[in-house]
């Protein structure tokens, strides 16, 4: 199962689960090429070096990005030379037997025999993982379903559909059954899930609604973040629509529909255009990024800081085809109490500035 930490893990947010269950990446190898050594295709280069390696999983892996040479992103057929240096990162996945079953508090939504709708907490990891193997919202399942008479068998094939980072709140599909997972799945790959974010971002933003676009995959040189890479020669297609709700000098309120799920999507693509999401640590939103110099308003952001600890991100709404009934069913969820605090402090304090 996938690590969940601050700085989270390889698989896409909101990506069918089955298709990408690697955890963030660790350094696994680095290699310095001697002076001596011909020129040769890194593939092979590497199939000859690491023991048990193919082919077809090396250039899966140089295409991923998690081999690298000189922190740049290479093509399978880059010849090394002398003095290149090799970086290679591994994902490191915990086995399902490893889950263990934890009486936590879950927030259901809603619960059929098909599917669950949970609201998930800000703090709580999504999968065990290093350093997470107890607390997560998967340990909370596996108590839960088991005391639901489904069987070890049955657990292993389904659970979740899709994430949502540890400090962002909000609602999360859960299949309780094979055939809910792959249909289920199925939506979220085919990109046809209603989903709906709220978020405050800091700046004003230039226009009422917009659509970024930009390939997004972990940066070349921190590989626990994700970048933009708008020429598209790297990481993977991601589309992001927002909608301003209200203005708050600023900071902004949004609304955010996702039409792809790649890690850390949302979060990426509003720094990229200059709007990080209030108090994000990970992507330059923790400090003033918008407004005065004076000791008042920092005074002021500080305190929404220590209110909202956190990314002010919460996934507000998910709709999707019924995986059995073939209707179709939409949840809603509140903001959480701190988020909706420090919107009506800002709200507040601009109403105090127009004055």
């Amino acid at each position: 199962m996938a690590d969940d930490n601050d700085i989270e893990q390889i698989w896409d947010d909101d990506e069918p689960e089955q298709d990408t269950t690697t955890a963030e990446p660790v350094e696994r190898m680095r290699i310095t090429i001697p002076r001596k050594q011909e020129p040769i295709r890194i593939d092979k280069f590497l199939m000859i070096t690491l023991e048990g390696a193919t082919r077809n999983k090396l250039q899966q892996a140089i295409e991923e990005g998690f081999i690298i040479v000189n922190n740049a992103v290479v093509r399978s057929n880059y010849k090394i030379k002398p003095g290149d240096e090799i970086l290679v990162y591994e994902t490191r996945k915990a086995e399902l037997g490893e889950v263990i079953p934890e009486n936590l508090p879950l927030n259901i939504v809603y619960e059929d025999d098909a599917l669950m709708i949970i609201n998930k907490a800000a703090g709580m990891v999504v999968h065990p993982g290093c350093g997470n193997y107890t607390g997560t919202l998967v340990n909370g399942l596996a108590y839960y379903l088991q005391h639901e008479n489904i069987d070890t068998d049955t657990l292993q094939r389904v659970g979740l559909v899709h994430r949502i980072d540890k400090d962002t709140t909000g609602l999360v599909v859960i299949a309780k059954t094979a055939e809910a997972m792959t249909k289920l799945a199925a939506q979220f790959k085919a990109h046809t899930v209603h989903r709906r974010y709220v978020a405050l971002a800091w700046g004003n933003m230039d226009e009422d609604e917009g659509t970024i676009t930009g390939h997004v995959g972990r940066n070349l040189r921190f590989r626990k973040i994700m970048d933009v890479f708008p020429d598209g020669d790297y990481g993977k297609h991601a589309i992001t629509h927002y909608k301003v709700v209200e203005r708050f000098n600023y900071v902004t309120l949004l609304e955010l529909r996702l039409e792809t799920g790649r890690t850390h999507q949302i979060r990426v693509h509003m720094k990229y255009i200059g709007h990080p999401l209030f108090n994000d640590s990970t992507y330059g939103g923790d400090r003033i990024v918008k407004g005065t110099i004076f000791a008042k308003y920092k005074q002021f952001v500080e305190n929404c800081f220590k209110i909202l600890p956190r990314h002010a991100l919460h996934a507000k709404e998910i709709g999707f085809t019924h995986p059995t009934t073939g209707q179709w069913i939409q949840f809603d969820s509140e903001l959480p109490a701190d988020f909706q605090q420090v919107i009506d402090k800002w709200r507040s304090y601009t109403s105090a500035i127009i004055k």
